[in-house]
Order: structure tokens, then sequence, then C-alpha cells
């Protein structure tokens, strides 16, 4: 990934990891199935989440970069932002650039995506924030996960990220 908003990630394809050879299964996590549309996660801020989030429920790792759909590259976007202020501003300002139509041509947000910063409830004014959010775009959370804070990426994901993992399995819908 290049550190260059304008422009998109240097490659857009995984391959295998570790010396795996392609015929292995290279997926931690069989119980998620590959996407039949390839969705980029792509971070309204660092440390949003979006690596973790590709390696454990599948799509690409998009960093802070717009994916380029008329460059070959992903057309489907997922937002990532934590649920702390300056990362819900962040994706108040990511929305504001498709709101504005100056996203890269092509590119469409599927989601948004709030990766719980800390364990417990949060606090109404940002509660209220996600409600805005909300308002906007289509809102999935992720609750706050123990085991992916101390880099333990193999344990199942939470149960509450079933219809984000089956948004990324899901075929691809084309408007006519």
């Amino acid at each position: 990934m290049t550190s260059n908003a304008s422009m998109g990630p240097e490659i857009w394809t995984r391959g295998p990891i570790d010396g795996a050879t392609p015929s292995q299964d290279v997926n931690p996590h069989p119980h998620v199935t590959d996407p039949a549309r390839q969705l980029v996660w792509v971070g309204a801020h660092g440390g949003a989440g979006t690596s973790t989030l590709a390696t454990v429920l599948g799509g690409l790792d998009g960093g802070r970069a717009w994916p380029r759909p008329d460059q070959g590259e992903p057309d489907g976007v997922l937002l990532v932002g934590r649920t702390h202020a300056a990362g819900l501003q962040a994706v108040s300002r990511a929305l504001d650039v498709f709101r504005r139509g100056e996203q890269p041509p092509g590119l469409e947000l599927v989601a948004v995506v709030l990766v719980a910063d800390a364990p417990g409830r949060l606090p109404r004014a940002l509660q209220q924030r996600i409600k805005v959010i909300g308002s906007a775009a289509d809102v999935h959370r992720v609750p706050w996960t123990p085991a992916w804070r101390t880099g333990d990426l193999g344990t199942p994901a939470p149960k509450e990220t079933a219809a984000l993992a089956a948004l990324l399995a899901a075929p691809p819908v084309r408007m006519s």
C-alpha cells in the first residue's frame, strides 16, 4: 500500500502466504468462505482494524487508500473506523467524500464497519454519532475482541460479525 490517498494499492490479489502452495488451504477460518465479489476494507483513520478484519473475515486490506475500479481494482468498499470520537469523526469525513461525489469513479460504499475501541458500553454522545452515521450508510458493529488485541486471529470471529461475513460472501449486486 502506498500512503498517497489518491492512488490505489499496488497489489490487490493475495497469493500464498508463509510458503504455502496454491493448493494448500491458507484460510485460518474455514467457516468464512471466499467472497464472490472482492470487497476492500478501507480505514477512515490509522489503526482502524482493516488488516485484522481482512485476516479474520476475508476481503482485501486496502489500508487507507481508495481502490480504483477504473484501473481494475475492486469496486466495493467497507469503510472501517473505531468507535472513539476521533474514529467516528474520520468516518464522517470519509462519508462526506461519497456525499460530494469525490470518490474514485465506479467506487461503491457497501457499508461502514465500526470496531469497538474498548470493552463496554459507549457514551451517549458516541452512540448518537453512530446513529447519524447510520442515517447515511449501512453500519455494521464489531465488538471488542480481546483475542485480537493480543494478536490471536485464529479464534472464531464474534457471532456479531455473522452479517458482515455474509456480506463478504454475497454475490455482487449490479444495477442494470
